[in-house]
């Protein structure tokens, strides 16, 4: 699987951070974290109630207050593309929120020209490609997500490639945020919000009404509604599934419950991704490695999920035709 080119579509900035890495950091800048956190990891999570959805929160804030400087951000960027590398995956497209760290760094604009030098930097230093994308949160107001969109349209061609709806999406529905949106697709930003996760198959279909999305986060209770999962797969709308985070926070109770054949079967484009393997456990090979193991993909199958998330990624057209075709070539050689 290592060996096999692919891109990653859905990791969030803080959640991509390495378990250990969280230790020290919280160590070095003073911050306690909780059992869950530090010798019973991963935590137990599921967040199909409220209160489930704010334990998980609480983690992922106290996770994200261990960053306190450049240095760090710089040092979880490099480590996120060294991980990438290890996976075969010569494509992350990482979701960052700057308005989570603007009062560290001075504002919107100066926190967000920081993670994009980081990024700049850990490319450098591993050979892996990424691209932001600036993700607006769906508890805030609607006029954040609309600063935040314009915002992400100053640094088109400069490293912002897609703009997202996060969090809950019981507590904030899509539409409230078609303006936000709208900015950002006029730009030429991919659309890529949240949906079809915690919410049901309207999540998904006001995602693609209102927010003219050419992705989904989760997407995968979308195959509750069989007219939506045609739309989708005729509108090849690119699903970004999480095996384990849907097992984590409840979305399914076991992994060969997720309709992640059915949704394959349905010619829904899909793209594997972790979302927050620093709460979750397991990264972008382990995902793989499930579909084979659990829902029985062989080699074709997995090479055709490689190049749906190459295909629904923001990576320019010429590393696509590359990285399409080591997926070819990988298909030619791996052993029967």
């Amino acid at each position: 699987m290592e060996r096999l080119p692919k891109a990653h579509l859905h990791l969030h900035f803080t959640g991509s951070m390495r378990h250990e890495t969280l230790v020290e950091l919280a160590d070095k800048n003073g911050v306690h974290l909780p059992h869950s956190l530090a010798e019973q990891w991963p935590p137990k999570l599921r967040a199909t109630d409220e209160r489930g959805w704010f334990r998980f929160q609480r983690l992922y804030d106290i996770a994200r207050s261990a960053l306190r400087t450049p240095e760090d951000l710089y040092r979880l960027l490099r480590e996120a593309a060294e991980d990438e590398r290890a996976a075969g995956s010569a494509w992350l497209e990482i979701q960052v929120d700057p308005g989570g760290y603007a009062s560290l760094f001075d504002g919107l604009t100066a926190t967000l020209e920081l993670m994009l030098d980081a990024a700049a930097a850990a490319h450098r230093d591993t050979g892996v490609h990424i691209g932001l994308m600036v993700a607006a949160n769906r508890t805030k107001h609607p006029l954040d997500a609309k600063a935040l969109a314009r915002l992400a349209r100053q640094y088109v061609g400069r490293g912002v490639v897609s703009f997202g709806l996060n969090n809950d999406e019981r507590r904030g529905r899509a539409r409230e945020f078609e303006g936000a949106f709208r900015i950002a697709k006029r730009a030429g930003l991919i659309s890529a919000p949240h949906g079809g996760e915690l919410g049901g198959p309207r999540s998904v279909r006001e995602c693609l009404d209102e927010l003219g999305a050419d992705r989904v986060g989760h997407g995968v209770r979308a195959v509750e509604d069989p007219y939506l999962l045609e739309r989708i797969a005729t509108q090849e709308v690119t699903l970004e599934v999480c095996p384990t985070s849907n097992v984590g926070l409840g979305v399914v109770d076991e992994l060969d419950e997720l309709p992640l054949r059915h949704l394959y079967d349905a010619g829904a484009p899909i793209a594997l991704g972790t979302d927050d393997p620093l709460l979750f456990g397991p990264r972008l090979v382990e995902q793989y490695e499930i579909v084979r193991s659990v829902f029985g993909f062989g080699d074709a199958e997995l090479a055709e999920l490689a190049r749906m998330s190459i295909r629904g990624s923001g990576a320019p057209d010429w590393l696509k035709k590359d990285l399409l075709a080591g997926v070819d070539t990988w298909l030619a050689t791996e052993p029967v």
